[in-house]
């Protein structure tokens, strides 16, 4: 009888999970095109849909069809119960953005700071702080917070650890539980995760790529990561130590890296190796503003910052064809600085990925840059926040 309950339910899970997929992708839609579109029969689907609209996940609205009768009454997503909070710690700041069970943005802030030789404690006091004014914000709203989830520029395992962050100067630091124990909300859920693994999880999501089977984002705003969806779910790996390829060692005596090894693409084409090379006299705590001198340089064509771009790009054109050559994929998604950065970055990395890639034309890969540069870690964590509902487990 047990497991007759728990096939049970995994059954009414799964199905759950189709019907709330289907209408995020397709939403305005009918009751019998989510049958049509998912399988189910119409009698499952009116079950589904109507425990749907009792917990305020799907409300009805009605759209004129293109044919004689009266409107049909359509579905589409309601975010009014429930929302999630997505968090990013990088060497710029700390960025949260809440986003309720429609996909909506109910929140956006950054705050600069902590620097990265803050350490961790500090950076996780302001994380909660932070944490804690999100919560009050969106629950004000009338929305129940269903999870936080953290992204972080480095390895994180299972139990969201930040096992090394080697850009922020991290070794071992348990984030996830020093994060639930000083918000002090057992009813929160608090996940970590990797900030590119959440930024292409955003990309496939939202993105002008959306839906890709085959699809990278690479990020080197800190380090430099690589967030991979293979046949069109995320690639995880065995401990969640999935895209360290700023880790990949392309000059052996080159110079070196925050991880204590020489010649690491993260050494080499790092925004802040970048930066670095740029003038290495700006003070560290200064990113943003040293960014932003960039973009003009560049954008002046400076010959010395073209030089450093276009070095850069090279090496990023090599760690790419790493990817593609073992990954196929059809996209790699250039995200943060490298996204507005691209125009300097992309023929060199163009030209590299050529002349390293085994398969003809790249394999087919475009590289292309991010339409949301300065968040897609934290709207990808706020998707990952919201996975045991878009998994068909409803809010108890």
């Amino acid at each position: 009888m047990i497991t007759q309950t728990a096939d049970h339910t995994d059954i009414r899970a799964t199905n759950l999970a189709a019907v709330l997929g289907f209408l995020r992708r397709t939403a305005p839609c009918s009751r019998a095109a989510i049958a049509s579109g998912t399988g189910l029969n119409k009698a499952t689907v009116t079950s589904i849909v109507g425990e749907l609209l009792d917990r305020r996940l799907v409300r009805e609205t009605q759209q004129t069809q293109n044919h004689v009768g009266r409107p049909a009454t359509l579905l589409v997503l309601d975010g009014s119960a429930y929302a999630t909070i997505g968090l990013e710690v990088s060497a710029r700041g700390l960025t949260a953005i809440g986003c309720d069970a429609a996909g909506e943005q109910v929140l956006r802030w950054h705050r600069a700071g902590p620097g990265v030789d803050a350490g961790p404690a500090k950076t996780i006091a302001a994380l909660a702080a932070l944490a804690r004014r999100a919560i009050t914000s969106v629950q004000s709203t009338g929305r129940r917070v269903l999870g936080i989830t953290v992204g972080v520029p480095g390895l994180v395992n299972r139990e969201g650890a930040v096992v090394l962050a080697a850009g922020l100067g991290w070794r071992d630091v348990p984030l996830c539980a020093e994060l639930a124990a000083a918000l002090a909300r057992p009813d929160i859920p608090v996940t970590v995760d990797n900030d590119a693994s959440l930024g292409v999880l955003a990309e496939h999501l939202y993105g002008e790529y959306a839906g890709t089977p085959n699809l990278i984002q690479l990020t080197g705003d800190t380090g430099v990561g690589a967030g991979i969806i293979a046949d069109g779910r995320p690639l995880e790996g065995h401990l969640g130590y999935v895209g360290e390829i700023g880790h990949l060692r392309l000059i052996p005596d080159g110079p070196l890296c925050p991880c204590g090894r020489h010649g690491c693409l993260e050494a080499l084409a790092s925004l802040p190796a970048i930066l670095a090379r740029v003038d290495a006299s700006a003070e560290e705590d200064d990113s943003q503003h040293q960014l932003e001198a960039l973009l003009r340089r560049a954008d002046d064509r400076e010959a010395d910052v073209i030089q450093v771009l276009t070095e850069a790009g090279t090496h990023l054109g090599h760690g790419i064809a790493a990817l593609v050559n073992i990954l196929n994929p059809e996209v790699v998604v250039l995200g943060g600085a490298y996204a507005l950065l691209a125009d300097h970055l992309v023929p060199a990395i163009d030209k590299a990925l050529r002349e390293a890639t085994i398969a003809p034309d790249a394999g087919g890969c475009t590289v292309v840059a991010s339409t949301f540069p300065h968040t897609a870690t934290p709207l990808g964590a706020t998707a990952h926040a919201f996975t045991p509902l878009t998994s068909g487990r409803l809010p108890g």
